[in-house]
């Protein structure tokens, strides 16, 4: 994956992950020194040895340590009643439009207490980390309010400062229209742009700002307003696009500039070739179709067109209830046509560019951070071919060891 630090790897280059056999690192002071054989590392940093902390990946495989680009991470509540409805035929869209869904979740997440959330949130990092991901986008969203909506990004950010994880945070108050400005949602809409998004970028609480394009939510129309206007506080574009049905969301993505949009399962053809002339990177959920039981994003349509591609978990209680970012890239294989190779590199350096961090992780390269996954499988195929299994041995975090034996520190 050396070389894509730049930007990110498409078509071909998806699958070029360069295998280093029998390869070792040195790390210092938090940094990747340099990668190579094993035999050269030993002699040209011999001097180093006695002192150094050795780590035996014998018969494992090492890779950048995972990245997450799409999560809902701070949050109260589960729901897995509407898990039971949904199983009786239920839409997601139905059970939303009637109260639930993401209003269930901001009804319990505004009722939370800064602790309440931060201890939750913590625990599911604590999970992330166990599963080799040593970064994650963090989304709000289940506030709804101005206070809440602060509320969710406070935690976010003490949370990045205390945990061993780094956390990039988006702002997400269009995430849905509140029940009770359900008959007028330009008012809502208004509130985001003059309200929400001058308060945030005021209070740098986050890089990105994120929208529900989508019908019954956000109109494109909307969803460009209220984009533009993050714009104009500094927040780059993402967009949730295309997820229920086609919307114009890939379309949106690449004419305002996007860094990414996600999900996709109903993306046109001509939002996919928008995409890759603009240089979108298409974030693909493949849990939440999963979970949802509707048809996969057809990543392989979007690679041969050129469009970046990342996985994420979409970790959240209504859609995608997991922080497995290995079993995504089960899934990318089975059921969205990619081949190994590529959901190694749509969880790592593309993973990284879909945040706006490659510059510093998502490769095993001199000077970033030394973000280190090692799995306890005999080679990469296998991280593909045994589903519902964590693999992972050890995790290392700005090179300190946070997982060891399978076990958090």
């Amino acid at each position: 994956m050396e070389g894509y630090t730049k930007k990110p790897a498409v078509k071909e280059a998806m699958s070029h992950i360069n295998i280093i056999k029998n390869g070792s690192i040195f790390i210092e002071n938090g940094k990747i020194v340099e990668t190579g054989p094993e035999e050269k590392i030993r002699q040209k940093y011999q001097a180093h040895l006695q002192s150094a902390k050795h780590i035996d990946a014998t018969g494992k495989v090492v890779v950048p340590g995972l990245v997450d680009p799409h999560t809902h991470l701070v949050h109260a509540g589960t729901r897995e009643n509407e898990y039971a409805m949904r199983l009786t035929g239920r839409s997601y869209m139905d059970i939303m439009k009637s109260g639930g869904g993401i209003h269930a979740t901001t009804r319990a997440t505004q009722q939370a207490s800064l602790k309440q959330l931060y201890d939750e949130s913590e625990e599911r990092l604590n999970q992330f980390l166990l599963h080799g991901v040593t970064t994650v986008e963090a989304k709000s969203g289940y506030g709804l309010t101005l206070e809440h909506e602060l509320k969710q990004l406070e935690v976010a950010k003490q949370l990045d400062k205390d945990h061993p994880f780094d956390l990039v945070s988006t702002f997400m108050g269009a995430h849905a229209v509140p029940m009770d400005e359900k008959d007028n949602p330009d008012r809502f809409v208004k509130r985001v742009i003059e309200e929400m998004l001058p308060e945030v970028a005021k209070k740098k609480l986050a890089v990105f700002n994120d929208v529900f394009c989508e019908r019954g939510v956000f109109t494109p129309e909307q969803s460009r307003r209220i984009l533009e206007a993050g714009k104009e506080y500094g927040l780059t574009p993402k967009i949730h696009a295309d997820e229920i049905e086609p919307y114009e969301g890939a379309e949106l993505a690449a004419e305002v500039g996007a860094i990414s949009a996600d999900h996709l399962l109903k993306a046109s053809e001509q939002g996919i070739k928008k995409m890759a002339e603009a240089g979108v990177i298409g974030v693909l959920l493949p849990g939440t179709a999963f979970f949802l039981m509707a048809e996969f994003a057809e990543a392989r349509k979007m690679i041969d067109a050129g469009v970046a591609i990342a996985l994420s978990t979409d970790a959240n209680p209504g859609s995608s209830p997991t922080i497995s970012l290995p079993f995504m890239m089960n899934l990318g294989c089975l059921k969205m046509g990619m081949t190994p190779e590529e959901v190694l590199t749509a969880t790592t350096i593309n993973a990284a560019h879909a945040i706006g961090c490659a510059e510093s992780i998502g490769s095993l390269e001199p000077g970033k951070k030394a973000d280190v996954t090692i799995f306890k499988v005999p080679n990469y195929l296998t991280l593909s071919y045994k589903y519902g299994i964590n693999h992972v041995d050890t995790v290392v975090k700005a090179g300190v060891p946070v997982v060891e034996g399978g076990q958090l520190k």
